[in-house]
Order: structure tokens, then sequence, then C-alpha cells
């Protein structure tokens, strides 16, 4: 593992707006740092289509992104720092994960389940969008116990 950037797995249920997002801003602004990737509890068939017209709105593509399953990744790939953005994941994913070195819990509300006009639910996905960037932006892995950064 000696010269390979860490890896940050992004986790959700459905793994097709709040991972999705997460990962493009993750990607975005600390790409350079950490390898990014997302995956879903129970992940569904494409990227919501509306996560990516916002993320677009702003210059970051997600359009090749696709949803993967959490199985994919436990116990296959060292991921040394697991970000958890939905209430749901987190009483689902396993607790104990080997090589993990950070755990972060950071809930948004879910976009896919606005209800209202187009105009209303393009604007829950808008704030949600927001809400995610300022946080992929400012993210940084807690210390562990001994003080050491991972």
């Amino acid at each position: 593992m000696v010269g390979q950037k860490p890896m940050v797995l992004i986790l959700c249920t459905g793994n097709s707006c709040r991972s999705q997002m997460a990962e493009g801003f993750l990607r975005h602004y600390q790409g350079d740092a950490y390898k990014v990737a997302s995956a879903g509890t129970e992940p569904k068939p494409q990227v919501h289509p509306l996560a990516v017209r916002v993320m677009g709105e702003i210059d970051i593509d997600i359009s090749q992104q696709a949803p993967r399953a959490l199985s994919g990744f436990l116990g296959k790939t060292p991921v040394r720092h697991l970000l958890i953005v939905c209430d749901k994941a987190n009483g689902s994913c396993p607790r104990i994960w080997p090589g993990v070195y950070t755990r972060t819990y950071m809930p948004f509300d879910d976009p896919a389940s606005a209800t209202g006009t187009d105009a209303e639910v393009l604007a829950v996905f808008r704030r949600v969008r927001d809400e995610i960037g300022r946080a992929m932006r400012d993210w940084q892995p807690t210390l562990d116990r001994t003080g050491a950064t991972a």
C-alpha cells in the first residue's frame, strides 16, 4: 500500500443520490489525497437523473458513475475511511470493518424521497447537493486515539 492513496468509501442505502453526489464532490475537492468510491446497502439500478442534473449544473459530472453494492468492497478493498450519509445505511452497515481507520456519520436528507412539483423536488436536490458539497469540501479524517491521522 506504500505510495497509494487511502480509500474513502461513501455509503448510502440506494447509492443513487447522496453518496453519488458526495463521491463526485470528494473526488473534486480531495481526489489528489484520496481514492474515492461509493456503495449502497441496497443499490438502485442507476444514479438518479436529478442527481446527475444538479451536479452538472456546477460542472461536476457524475453521469458515468454507477451504483455499486457494499458487498463488492467489504473484505475485498482496503477501505481506510468510511463516510455514511444516510440513517438506514448507518443502521445496516457492519460496525466492524477490517482496516478502517475512521468511520464518520454525516446524514443528509434523501432528495429522492422529495415530493411536490417538479420545481420543488429540484429545489430539494439542489439544497442537498449544496449541503453535501460543503461537507465534502471541509471533511478531514478524525484523529484516532493515538493522535495519528489515517
